[in-house]
C-alpha cells in the first residue's frame, strides 16, 4: 500500500496480483473493503463497491483466465477522499462487449450466469473495458449512491 498525490488530491494506493482461483477471491475482496472502509473513501457505497468489485474478480478468474493457475489477475486500487477506483486486468484473450447477451432479455432471465457486467454497470460510477476486454476500470464517488432503480 502506498500513499500518492494525484491531480485530485492524496490517494491511497494498493496493487496487488492474486492467482486465478474462485477461492482466493473472497480473502482478497476482504482486504480490499477493509482498506476502502478505512480511508472512508464512499460511505454508504462499500457494498456496491464490494459486488462489483467480487464480479469484475470473478470474470477475469473464470472468463478471463479461465482459472488457468500459470495466470493472474491484477488488481489497483486507490482510495481519494470521496472515490474509489478500481482496474482489474486479466492474463486472458478479451472480449467483445457487443457480443455479451443482455441479461435482462426475456432468454437470458432464467441463466444462472452473464450478471456481472450488468451488476459493475449498475453499481458503479464509471465503468469501461479496455484492451479489448482485458481491463475493466471502475470508479465510484460518495456523491453517487446507488441507482434508484430496479435490477430486473
Amino acid at each position: 500500500m502506498t500513499t500518492a498525490q494525484t491531480q485530485r488530491g492524496p490517494c491511497i494506493e494498493m496493487e496487488r496480483s492474486l492467482p486465478s482461483e474462485v477461492a482466493a477471491i473472497s480473502p482478497f475482496v476482504d482486504k480490499v473493503m477493509f482498506l476502502i472502509r478505512q480511508t472512508g473513501s464512499v460511505p454508504e457505497c462499500e457494498t456496491e463497491v464490494e459486488i462489483a468489485l467480487r464480479e469484475a474478480l470473478a470474470n477475469a478468474v473464470i472468463h478471463g483466465n479461465r482459472e488457468n493457475p500459470q495466470k493472474h489477475v491484477h488488481i489497483h486500487c486507490c482510495c481519494k477522499r470521496d472515490e474509489v477506483s478500481i482496474a482489474v486486468k486479466d492474463e486472458g484473450r478479451g472480449f467483445d462487449l457487443n457480443k455479451v447477451p443482455d441479461p435482462t432479455a426475456l432468454e437470458n432471465t432464467s441463466s444462472d450466469h452473464g450478471r456481472g457486467i450488468y451488476l459493475m454497470k449498475a453499481f458503479m460510477d464509471e465503468v469501461r473495458f479496455e484492451e479489448g476486454g482485458v481491463v475493466v476500470r471502475m470508479r465510484k464517488t460518495a456523491s453517487h449512491p446507488a441507482k434508484k432503480h430496479s435490477l430486473k
